[in-house]
């Protein structure tokens, strides 16, 4: 299984993605593109044994378009968000033990990490799509991995 690790006290997995390729589009919700689709597939692929309990999404069509392949195989509906409120939905995750992928945005995101405790490794650039956050709280112990999956990010 990915990721998976045993604990003492009820443990909070969270997974953080930033969205997936956007399509250029013109529109201020676009979705994602067909690179878009293959990485939310490959993020499907990759999670499916990491049983998550809960998927969350910015109300966008990229973010919930991210999550649809997993929300798919999964059964679970996606759970929508406020991305202005990363400190309360911080603070919601944290209360709430289990495994959880959330979907955000390239200026979100690595916001969300810090939130948790975790470390954002910095900001994510505009075409950046390949991160994949593991932060693992266990009582008030925050370990962060940082994964690059699909299509690597070249840039700086």
């Amino acid at each position: 299984m990915l990721f998976r690790s045993e604990a003492q006290a009820p443990a909070t997995v969270v997974y953080l993605v930033r969205h997936a390729e956007r399509a250029e589009d013109g529109s201020s919700d676009p979705v994602i593109s067909l690179a878009g689709w293959d990485r939310s597939r490959l993020l499907a692929r990759m999670l499916a044994d990491a049983s998550i309990d809960r998927i969350h999404t910015t109300d966008y069509r990229r973010t919930r378009q991210t999550v649809g392949p997993l929300a798919e195989t999964t059964g679970l509906a996606a759970e929508v968000y406020n991305p202005r409120d990363l400190s309360g939905f911080a603070a919601t995750l944290r209360a709430s033990p289990g495994r959880h992928l959330v979907v955000g945005h390239s200026n979100t995101t690595p916001g969300l990490v810090a939130e948790l405790g975790g470390d954002p490794h910095g900001s994510i650039d505009e075409f950046e799509y390949d991160r994949l956050y593991v932060v693992t709280i266990v009582e008030d112990v925050v370990t962060t991995e940082l994964v690059r999956f699909g299509a690597p990010y070249l840039g700086g």
